[in-house]
């Protein structure tokens, strides 16, 4: 499959809405909030210092995505890139698209300093598990926890 990959543009708000919609869904059964949704997705385009979105095109046509975010480590001096939000429309999957985002991401990683790339998973989700092995990246022995705050439970 030939592929283009392009850094999102506001004209892409709907189908990365849509697609983070579909992977909540998949992965976790979740029913995210639109309106909240589409003003994260728009917080990125708007502010690149929270980082950005990769989109994959196929004819013409965007079938996938992925989002990065930044985490400056002080122990490497440098900062970790984040993937995450990564979604391939159903009928594109296990044609690469996944794979060419990560080779623009980790190309664009390389060329800006960055120490590291990561991205967490679900802990049932075997598949995507191999895919990330098969690109060479490793499980960590970090756990990662959480604490909402009240505020930011009612965004």
């Amino acid at each position: 499959m030939s592929l283009l990959i392009r850094a999102a543009m506001p004209a892409d708000v709907a189908d990365l809405v849509a697609w983070n919609t579909a992977m909540a869904w998949e992965t976790e059964r979740k029913r995210l909030d639109p309106a909240i949704l589409r003003r994260g997705v728009a917080g990125v385009l708007e502010q690149p210092r929270r980082g950005f979105y990769l989109i994959a095109e196929h004819a013409g046509v965007a079938v996938g995505c992925l989002l990065v975010t930044f985490e400056w480590s002080d122990w490497r001096g440098g900062d970790f890139w984040w993937i995450q939000s990564v979604y391939v429309d159903p009928a594109a999957r296990r044609g690469g698209v996944f794979r060419a985002l990560y080779a623009a991401v980790e190309q664009r990683a390389a060329a800006a300093g960055a120490v590291g790339l990561r991205l967490y998973v679900e802990t049932e989700n075997r598949h995507a598990q191999q895919t990330y092995e098969g690109l060479g990246m490793q499980r960590c022995h970090y756990w990662m926890y959480e604490a909402m705050l009240a505020d930011a439970a009612e965004r």
